[in-house]
């Protein structure tokens, strides 16, 4: 349920099956999908389980599976621009797949050759349009997964989790307003069964969530009731602040963009752990604050990944594939979107003040602090 976010709360929580390729490796090696899979071959199922477990693709399937242009991708950003409403971040898949083909692809330089990878290669055909897959995925984030209104509704859901895993352990789960026998409970008892993590997705929470709301934890009722209501804590964004204090250098070039940029990400850094060192000190009974800093990178080079099976490669004139970065000077020149966002409650106005009198000692007087 709640797909990523769910996932951050079970690494915080050492709850293996909260992440999803975990549950589907064991679905695929050890259910009916596996007895449909082994039609196929007697190992066939544990082949394509090992592909779904891994992390940096290490063979073409792999790359199908995990890489920055893979079939995930290919299907989650046409499925999500649809169900969000969002008219920008169109791509052209059957273009796109229409020019794939498979290439032997030299590891190493010239002068120390070590050898060939198979991997996917996009056709010259293809490249306006990579360009434009690539830009349309970077979109996404401001317009979807790192918009306002989407992350602070994940800060409400984890800290909702977060204060109902330890009632259930510690064998409070009367408190949580939940029956004993429901899903959400038997999971956080028992997270190592897979029926109990399979049986969770977002109906089974929703149904929950009136349930909650009377629960007689206090943080647990305000989030479920926040969540039901959708009355989510207001965003203060702390970089977009920033940002307008120190304004863009009109023609500055690639260094001097890179610092400001380096500034700014100092300087939240700074004004987020002061905060958060004052909020700490407040009672227990205060109302809860949400920091999110979170950073997405518009395209992986292959220095940073060190993999040519996860790089976007496009065949050029001379035959050789290219790194998508090396060719494209959009992509290449296409900086890091970054979020730095307190989040408050309406009321809150203490946090409120205490916000801002920082922020005022780091950029001088703010009178535009508007949600």
């Amino acid at each position: 349920m709640f797909s990523h976010a769910f996932e951050e709360i079970g690494k915080e929580l050492q709850l293996p099956l909260a992440r999803h390729e975990t549950v589907s490796e064991m679905l695929i090696r050890d259910s009916e999908v596996a007895e449909v899979l082994r039609e196929l071959g007697s190992g066939f199922a544990n082949d394509v389980a090992d592909v779904i477990k891994g992390g940096k693709p290490g063979n073409l399937y792999d790359a199908v599976v995990s890489s920055q242009f893979d079939a995930d991708r290919l299907d989650y950003m046409q499925r999500d621009r649809l169900m969000t409403g969002v008219q920008s971040s169109g791509i052209d898949a059957t273009w796109l797949l229409a020019n794939l083909e498979i290439a032997s692809v030299q590891i190493g330089a010239d002068a120390d050759k070590v050898g060939t990878v198979e991997t996917l290669v996009l056709g010259r055909k293809a490249f306006h349009v990579a360009e434009s897959y690539v830009l349309s995925l970077f979109q996404l984030y401001p317009n979807v997964y790192f918009h306002k209104a989407t992350r602070a509704a994940e800060k409400v859901f984890s800290r909702l989790m977060l204060s109902l895993v330890p009632l259930v352990r510690d064998g409070d789960s009367a408190r949580t307003g939940l029956p004993t026998n429901h899903p959400i409970v038997r999971f956080i008892r028992e997270p190592t069964i897979l029926a109990n993590a399979t049986a969770l997705d977002d109906a089974v929470f929703w149904g929950a969530v009136p349930l909650m709301i009377e629960s007689e934890d206090l943080l647990v009722a305000e989030c479920a009731r926040r969540l039901w209501e959708r009355k989510l804590p207001k965003s203060v964004d702390v970089r977009q602040l920033l940002e307008q204090d120190e304004p863009p250098v009109h023609h500055a070039d690639t260094e001097a963009r890179q610092q400001r940029a380096a500034r700014i990400a100092l300087r939240c850094r700074a004004i987020v752990q002061a905060f958060e060192a004052k909020a700490n000190e407040r009672p227990a009974s205060s109302p809860p604050v949400f920091i999110d800093q979170v950073r997405r990178p518009p395209y992986k080079r292959f220095q940073d990944s060190q993999s040519l099976l996860n790089q976007i490669l496009i065949q050029s004139g001379d035959g050789v594939p290219r790194d998508m970065a090396e060719i494209s000077p959009v992509v290449a020149g296409a900086e890091t979107f970054e979020v730095c966002r307190v989040y408050i409650t309406e009321r809150d106005t203490e946090s409120r003040s205490m916000l801002m009198n920082i922020m005022r000692t780091s950029v001088g007087e703010i009178t535009h602090a508007s949600p």
